[in-house]
């Protein structure tokens, strides 16, 4: 099997529509399938998709988006795992898409295509097609990330980074800690298709916003304390700009340390930034990159 989309739920009303946007794709190249992932303690609402061969459907009681997502993983047959919220869509030609992009890249870990931000009542906001491939760890680790609703990840390598993190600290920010984690240990290739439409805004979300901030400096903590992280990231960083970027992220990392009384890891981040600095000290791209904040 090509691929299993894994759709966690609190029965929202745009539930069918994200099901829905899976099971008409065109594409018959190989099978597929929709992993629903009932989390909100209540039987789902009534709808046509849940007869169709191409889904299933399991509960997992109220226990969070995290162990959802692992629960529906830990059951999907594809070869990659999709990961779509239920008030986001996959758009028509996606799987095709990310076929065709399969087929070319058979080493990348990691397979996304563009996406459009939507608001509430779906309207098209912003198109976003970047054009990373290889080693992106640099790039994740200075705060970027990609939407997982536009990627597919080989099951295996999800399962080797270990999955969503349950930690309550990081919910809202599991994709882009379990981004960086896959980011460590494999490679990344992209599509120019528009495979999804990704819902923006506060309003209607069940994600916690007022702690964002705080769950993805733990999710980089993390990462930073993997063995061989720095000579990922050093490989990454191929540009004077993004020695800068990455040297802010360590820099970041020693005041946070110093703050949360970790005396030995932020001298730790402190030399790991300068040694990432050299001779790039003397490069208008570094200072460009060591003042660029976050996304």
């Amino acid at each position: 099997m090509f691929s299993s989309t894994i759709i966690p739920t609190i029965n929202r009303p745009s539930l069918s529509r994200a099901v829905q946007s899976v099971l008409n794709q065109n594409f018959d190249a190989e099978e597929f399938e929709v992993v629903v992932v009932n989390d909100s303690g209540k039987p789902l609402s009534d709808a046509p998709w849940q007869k169709s061969k191409r889904v299933r459907v399991i509960d997992t009681h109220c226990r969070e988006r995290c162990v959802a997502r692992n629960a529906g993983a830990a059951i999907a047959l594809g070869t990659y795992l999709h990961f779509l919220d239920d008030d986001d869509t996959l758009l028509p030609g996606a799987l095709n898409a990310i076929w065709d992009l399969a087929q070319r890249e058979t080493e990348a870990d990691w397979l996304y295509g563009g996406w459009r931000s939507v608001d509430n009542e779906g309207v098209p906001i912003e198109e976003f097609c970047p054009s990373l491939s290889g080693n992106i760890f640099a790039l994740l680790v200075s705060g970027e990330g990609l939407p997982f609703q536009a990627s597919f990840l080989k099951a295996d390598s999800f399962f080797d980074a270990g999955g969503f993190d349950p930690d309550p600290v990081l919910t809202g920010v599991e994709d882009r800690d379990v981004g960086r984690r896959m980011a460590f240990r494999g490679n990344i290739a992209h599509t120019t298709a528009i495979v999804a439409h990704v819902r923006m805004g506060e309003l209607g979300s069940s994600t916690n916003w007022k702690i964002i901030a705080h769950g993805d400096r733990w999710g980089r903590e993390k990462v930073l304390l993997a063995p061989n992280a720095f000579a990922r990231l050093y490989s990454s960083a191929g540009t004077s700009f993004w020695r800068g970027r990455v040297s802010r992220a360590y820099f970041a990392s020693m005041v946070w340390n110093f703050k949360h009384g970790s005396l030995i890891y932020g001298i730790s981040r402190f030399v790991s930034g300068l040694a990432l600095t050299g001779l790039n000290v003397f490069s208008l791209g570094y200072w460009q990159g060591l003042r660029t904040k976050s996304q």
